[in-house]
């Protein structure tokens, strides 16, 4: 699986760019520092999956997150997504100093909702994430270090956007392991409505 859903229709991401270290509370959490400049790693189309495992190789973290359709270089569609991370790998190659692919990038590391048309104002946009009737994860755009008009000015200075690419905006705190049986429910919400959910069942 290597499509989206926007507007009812089956479309391709040519790539996903991904905004690391947005929300300070998640930084603190990792017990990493802000860095300099935006951290943005990517995610080849490929990733995308359909299936929420809680195993690949190893443990797999979930962090939730809004995520930006792009269709003529703007903000066209809103959509949920789960950036599944290899932690154990990926601390390793922190340590190293190497490219995070290996953690970030690997088939079905990436799982979206539909997404849904984008509202005028962007700022108003919330995530949380809800596991087993419980809520892991929430945040909103208020508490980004680089909310979306920002993130799409600075991807602009060296990377080409391209219609149907997707941007990950980061994860707010909350963030930790996988567990086989768990049911995620996802949302994105326009201030107090919800705008577009996804649902899985860990496995």
């Amino acid at each position: 699986m290597t499509s989206i859903r926007f507007n009812g229709q089956s479309v391709r991401p040519g790539k996903i760019v991904c905004v690391g270290k947005n929300y300070a509370a998640h930084i603190e959490e990792m017990a990493s520092v802000p860095a300099e400049k935006m951290v943005v790693f990517m995610k080849p189309a490929t990733s995308i999956g359909s299936e929420l495992h809680a195993t690949l190789d190893e443990a797999l973290h979930y962090e939730a997150e809004i995520c930006l359709l792009i269709k003529a270089g703007e903000v066209a569609g809103i959509g949920f997504g789960l950036d599944l991370t290899k932690r154990e790998t990926q601390s390793k190659l922190k340590v190293a100093g190497l490219p995070w692919e290996r953690s970030k990038a690997f088939t079905g590391s990436a799982l979206f909702s539909e997404f849904a048309p984008a509202p005028a104002d962007l700022t108003r946009l919330g995530v949380a994430l809800i596991v087993d009737g419980s809520i892991r994860q929430q945040g909103d755009v208020s508490l980004m270090l680089y909310p979306p008009s920002v993130i799409l000015e600075e991807l602009e200075t060296f990377l080409t956007l391209e219609d149907f690419d997707i941007v990950m905006t980061g994860t707010p705190a909350g963030v930790g392991a996988v567990q086989a049986g768990e049911r995620f429910e996802g949302r994105v919400l326009d201030g107090e409505q919800v705008l577009v959910s996804g649902e899985w069942l860990a496995h």
